[in-house]
């Protein structure tokens, strides 16, 4: 199948084509037909297989230049400071990508009107909710056209965000899309084998042979992101922590400052791993294991983009050996082993 067979415009397939795109994923060859039929949708696809285009391609494709109205909203977990953005909608606008708590500032503002929109896609509805996002959603869905298309795309399906969905959505068509193949080989993969005691110790050790030029440090929780944090900025590392319990506006600072490289290490939870796409992340470091391989992609998937290579390093204490081997069994590979003299 091609972009022709999806009645795609030739304008947009001669765009894509320059862009190295000829023919469409899975998840695009899905999804297309049924958003330019104005269906609602509810996806369900993993990082890397081309969500962002299943629904960008027919929304391009459908937007009228001469409707000055904005037809279409995007709400994603990042995004960029208020002030370009204000003076951005004083012009004829047809689509707004923004996060729910910078959405919310502009409504109050009355810097936006949603009364006419066609499409509400959200995008990484997973993350957004796991960010505390939730009751902005709402009050954002509740300023927009009853009449709207919803778009739901995510990585994981649990239940609050099915429950969100089917509360905003018309009959929703759901689409699985599972990858074939986990294809990993731009990026390097190591594992340190360590108790959690020396952990701390281990993981400054590699920092300081790897000297990384951009890294993400993940923990399993909001307390461990603190606590590590804490005692790498101790001793001297240049860092900063990224969680949900963090004010947006201080997120989105901190997000800001590693997109322009003036942070070399961002110790984050998973909120982290989707939804941030920031080019240089040269090494991820799993420093406490992720709980499934779904997750330990999502991470190192970070690092690795746009033909260039990446690396990453997870340190695994003998009681997570068993989630080591599953990883592994997934990904079907055998990690190997990076020895870390303490």
């Amino acid at each position: 199948m091609n972009f022709k067979d999806l009645k795609i415009s030739d304008q947009l397939i001669d765009i894509l084509k320059k862009n190295g795109i000829k023919s469409p994923t899975p998840i695009q060859e899905e999804s297309i037909p049924l958003i330019k039929n104005k269906k609602d949708i509810l996806a369900q696809s993993q990082t890397g297989t081309g969500k962002t285009l299943a629904f960008l391609v027919p929304i391009f494709d459908d937007i009228s230049p001469k409707n000055q109205n904005i037809q279409c909203l995007i709400l994603a977990p990042t995004g960029k400071d208020i002030k370009s953005q204000l003076n951005k909608l004083k012009r004829n606008i047809q689509l707004v990508i923004a996060t729910p708590g910078r959405l919310l500032d502009h409504l109050d503002r009355k810097s936006i009107d949603l009364s006419k929109l066609n499409t509400l896609v959200l995008d990484e509805a997973d993350q957004m909710i796991l960010m505390g996002f939730k009751n902005e959603i709402e009050a954002i869905i509740k300023e927009t056209n009853k009449k709207r298309q919803t778009l739901c795309f995510s990585a994981t399906l649990d239940s609050q965000v099915k429950k969100l969905a089917y509360r905003y959505t018309k009959d929703p068509v759901e689409i699985t899309i599972k990858s074939k193949e986990i294809t990993l080989e731009a990026i390097k993969q190591e594992v340190v084998e360590t108790t959690d005691r020396h952990k701390q110790e281990a993981l400054c050790k590699v920092l300081d042979e790897d000297n990384p030029f951009m890294a993400i440090i993940f923990c399993r929780t909001k307390r461990r992101v603190d606590q590590l944090e804490e005692a790498l900025a101790i001793k001297g590392y240049n860092c900063q922590k990224l969680h949900s319990d963090i004010p947006q506006n201080k997120r989105e600072r901190i997000i800001k400052s590693f997109r322009k490289a003036d942070l070399q290490y961002l110790i984050a939870t998973d909120v982290a791993s989707r939804g941030l796409d920031i080019t240089g992340i040269t090494h991820i470091y799993n420093y406490d294991i992720p709980e499934t391989s779904e997750d330990y992609i999502h991470r190192i998937g970070r690092t690795g983009r746009i033909g260039k290579d990446g690396y990453t390093c997870m340190f695994v204490d003998p009681k997570n050996f068993k989630t080591l081997e599953k990883i592994e069994e997934d990904i079907k590979y055998q990690i190997p082993r990076r020895t870390v003299e303490l």
